[in-house]
């Protein structure tokens, strides 16, 4: 099974197109990393300046290995210094759903 890592963002006033750009580098070397499967970065529509990765991995292993690689050390040294709060993600695994799974919440 693999393995997703969710991370919010909140750049500081004023430092938000700097951050993006941060993003944007970490983002590419990440995505030809072995083990990655897709990372994908987002912006919010009802939030300003908010942004979010989605990552995910064939296991924690992979990710493990991703958050020591030189690319993603410089994007958290950083992120230190764009963002209003520390870096805080959320590991996590599937655990059901998927295709039809909102319409087969009302028949339970």
């Amino acid at each position: 099974m693999s393995f997703h890592f969710i991370v919010r963002f909140e750049p500081k006033p004023g430092r938000e197109a700097e951050f993006r750009e941060a993003l944007f580098r970490v983002t590419e070397p990440a995505r030809a990393e072995p083990g990655c499967i897709a990372s994908n970065v987002f912006e919010s529509l009802r939030e300003p300046c908010v942004f979010a990765i989605h990552s995910e991995w064939t296991d924690e292993a992979a990710f493990n290995l991703h958050s020591q690689l030189p690319h993603t050390l410089r994007f958290l040294e950083e992120a230190k210094e764009l963002l209003t709060h520390p870096v805080q993600g959320l590991r996590t695994r599937p655990i059901g759903g998927g295709p039809g799974a909102a319409s087969q919440l009302g028949s339970r």
